[in-house]
């Protein structure tokens, strides 16, 4: 494979990297993001779940996706993307072909 089909690369999604980390009360770290870039990308959700959280009894929405883009920005499981008003933890990142694009596994929380 030496491009990906720009048909494909149909949503936007940005990318979002810790600009600054300080501790909290309790001594752990409080990360602020920032937006690193904006780029076209390929977007699957692949499953939706939800959960218990048995302190509160509440139910809460997990979503994964699949993203594909183009290589360039170099996406690590330490960013961030933001995608249609949520925010999207990295859980996998996977090269495809030689420096062709980026496969990124993501999970978006949203309590109910």
């Amino acid at each position: 494979m030496t491009s990906l089909p720009a048909g494909k690369l149909d949503r936007r999604i940005t990318i979002r990297r810790v600009v600054s980390e300080t501790k909290n009360a309790v001594g752990g770290k409080a990360q602020t993001f920032g937006d690193l870039e904006t780029v076209w990308a390929q977007v699957k959700p692949i499953s939706d779940g939800e959960r218990w959280r048995a302190q509160e009894l509440q139910v809460g929405a997990i979503a994964t996706h699949r993203f594909t883009i183009r290589w360039g920005v170099g996406v690590t499981v330490l960013d961030r993307i933001r995608f249609d008003g949520r925010e999207f933890e990295i859980s996998g990142v996977k090269e495809i072909g030689r420096r062709v694009g980026q496969e990124i596994t993501a999970v978006a929380r949203v309590d109910v």
